[in-house]
């Protein structure tokens, strides 16, 4: 086993112990986007097994984007065109099939019924915006056929950079790792992003309508374990990553997607018993919030 796993499995011990929600971690909004509660209304998914959900691990997600004007609440229904209705953006993170609560081995099914699926598409090209977010293993799995149906190719594996001994990884617009896009430049100077930091997750392949956002550089690996955090010379799939996506944004009909395959990047969180900082919290994160509230501009419409 490659003596960096040995430490990425180490640090992740105390990760694992304990993920919970830095309510204490706001960030000030000078000039929020839309006035207080007359924003778009934003649904995050809660009826999928979801791993982060507004009132726990994503609380500072949905915080952040109430404190900028929007409309926040669950969602707690199976998708449908009738349950869609009145949903500006629909946030999906870390869903999971019931059959993998508390077993992150493979298989993972999908999450999310044909028809549901069906429902998503139909709602997304008819104008819907949808911010899909699947970290590393089993999320993917769990979210592949959704993706799928936007031709993206989610990996159901781990992309870890060879050369760290921890995350985060950091993309930045001067190693060209940090995409040119209408996400990243924000509407003014002040609202630019010059670098993002995530905290392990998925590489995936998109079609030509994909926007690469994030990408990953010739370090990563794409591991893919028969069970998450297990890996086995033996049981364990290794391919280059070099080049994939770890974040992309697309036009689909009348709609708007962005995929994300990792999902920390985007809450604040203490994690282990010592309470290390991960997420928009963490000291290389200085711009990751902003990074969110840009996504959520870009998917509302206030970025071309």
């Amino acid at each position: 086993m490659y003596k960096w796993i040995v430490l990425w499995l180490l640090f992740s011990s105390f990760l694992a112990a304990q993920q919970v929600a830095d309510t204490a971690w706001i960030p000030e909004i000078i000039q929020p986007a839309y006035s207080s509660g007359k924003g778009p209304v934003v649904k995050i998914d809660e009826a999928h097994n979801n791993f982060h959900k507004a009132g726990e691990r994503y609380w500072v997600f949905a915080e952040l984007l109430r404190r900028d004007g929007y409309q926040v609440a669950p969602f707690q229904e199976n998708f449908s065109a009738s349950s869609l209705e009145g949903t500006d953006i629909l946030v999906i993170s870390n869903a999971l099939n019931a059959v993998n609560l508390g077993n992150w081995s493979l298989p993972n099914p999908s999450a999310f019924s044909r028809d549901e699926i069906a429902a998503i598409r139909d709602w997304v090209y008819a104008g819907g915006a949808l911010f899909l977010i699947a970290d590393h293993m089993p999320f993917p799995g769990a979210a592949a056929d959704l993706a799928m149906a936007f031709g993206v190719q989610f990996s159901n594996g781990f992309a870890m950079d060879t050369t760290k001994r921890r995350p985060p990884d950091i993309f930045r617009r001067d190693d060209g790792l940090l995409k040119e896009h209408p996400i990243t430049k924000g509407r003014s100077s002040e609202e630019r992003i010059t670098s993002v930091a995530t905290f392990t997750g998925q590489a995936f392949l998109g079609g030509s309508k994909l926007q690469p956002i994030l990408e990953l550089s010739d370090n990563f690996l794409n591991l893919m374990p028969e069970t998450a955090w297990r890996f086995e010379e033996a049981t364990t799939k290794t391919a280059p990553a070099a080049g994939w996506t770890q974040l992309g944004a697309m036009q689909f009909g009348k709609g708007k997607i962005v995929f994300s395959g990792e999902a920390a990047m985007f809450s604040a969180q203490l994690a282990g018993p010592q309470k290390f900082t991960m997420g928009m919290n963490h000291p290389d994160a200085k711009e990751n919030a902003r990074f969110l509230l840009n996504i959520l501009h870009w998917l509302s419409g206030l970025l071309p």
